[in-house]
């Protein structure tokens, strides 16, 4: 994995900060060419602090949750402009940290500077449950896991607790999978309840899924010859915060009519529906938009808005389902 140190180098603590947040509800491939083109251009914790934010989303684009990234960039100024540049070591420290909780504090500690803690992540989760045959979902025995997990932590730094952690959740990630678990070769099997009595294709038990709700939205594609499309930056909190989007209605549970749209339009003027819906997944809905477009040969009062043309669109930070947007419309408009 590119951020772990081979054998004979010195561990880099702001690799282990950017893998750990990077980590947070994304896979190890889907991580390791953002990982790699991350450390290229900000090598080190002081240059990503002095990048500025919208070129850190830009860079984050694909990797969807982005407050990661604002906080990856508020987790380096901190670093660099108030502790001076000295990463914080002990887990209670770490946690004051934007974004940091109490897996990704623990997992800096023992990682990056060798410090005893109880790291926790979902593989750890599946191999203590599989360990002890605890036959409930996960989320409902989560401190009891902690509890079983902490028992056999190494205790102390001779005990190379960064290497242990890496090693269970190795374990989990490759051999103790969710499904078809490699328990031949599994160097645990025989301390293991759940293989022992055969229940390791029923451990840990699935909770069903809720289905997603689904929620409805009309986007404003305004072109104009010589300034390009209409576009907004969203704040910095909430979904798709400081990433800059097409203008468009609140998300919400039910079809816009486009009278009721076009009352919430940047402004008045001669719209006209374009064919096709946009369909998009968010972690807790879906999201269907369509398309309400329009070509303006004056600017009016756009303050709150930016022109961008489509030929620099590649430049700025755009989430995915915006990137789905801008496809759909400038094949059609």
């Amino acid at each position: 994995l590119p951020w772990r140190a081979a054998k004979g180098q010195k561990i880099q603590p702001y690799h282990v900060l950017l893998s750990e947040i990077m980590l947070q509800q994304t896979t190890v491939a889907t991580v390791g060419p953002y990982f790699q083109k991350f450390v290229q251009r900000w090598p080190s914790i002081s240059d990503l602090a002095c990048a500025h934010l919208d070129e850190i989303l830009h860079g984050w684009q694909g990797l969807g949750y982005y407050a990661r990234a604002r906080n990856l960039h508020l987790c380096a100024k901190l670093i660099s402009e108030e502790l001076g540049g000295q990463f914080p070591e002990k887990e209670d420290d770490l946690k004051n940290l934007p974004g940091i909780g109490i897996y990704t504090a623990a997992a800096i500690s023992a990682i990056a500077f060798g410090n005893p803690a109880n790291v926790v992540d979902g593989n750890v989760e599946r191999v203590m449950a599989r360990i002890h045959a605890l036959k409930q979902p996960l989320k409902s025995i989560k401190r009891q896991i902690r509890d079983l997990s902490a028992k056999i932590s190494p205790p102390s730094r001779r005990e190379r607790p960064g290497d242990f952690a890496q090693a269970v959740m190795d374990l989990g990630a490759t051999i103790c999978t969710p499904r078809k678990p490699k328990c031949k070769i599994c160097p645990w099997r025989c301390q293991c309840k759940a293989f022992q009595n055969g229940l390791q294709g029923l451990i840990p038990a699935r909770q069903d899924k809720k289905s997603k709700p689904k929620r409805y939205g009309i986007v404003f594609w305004v072109k104009h010859r010589d300034a390009g499309i209409l576009m907004k930056k969203r704040p910095n909190k909430g979904l798709l915060g400081g990433m800059v989007v097409v203008p468009s209605t609140e998300w919400v549970g039910k079809k816009w009519s486009t009278k009721d749209a076009q009352n919430t339009a940047p402004f008045k003027t001669n719209w006209r529906p374009l064919p096709g819906v946009i369909k998009h997944t968010f972690t807790h809905f879906h999201l269907e938009l369509s398309i309400l477009a329009a070509n303006v040969s004056k600017i009016g009062d756009t303050d709150d808005f930016i022109w961008i043309r489509p030929e620099k669109m590649h430049e700025i930070p755009l989430p995915t389902v915006m990137k789905k947007v801008v496809q759909h419309a400038l094949k059609l408009s």
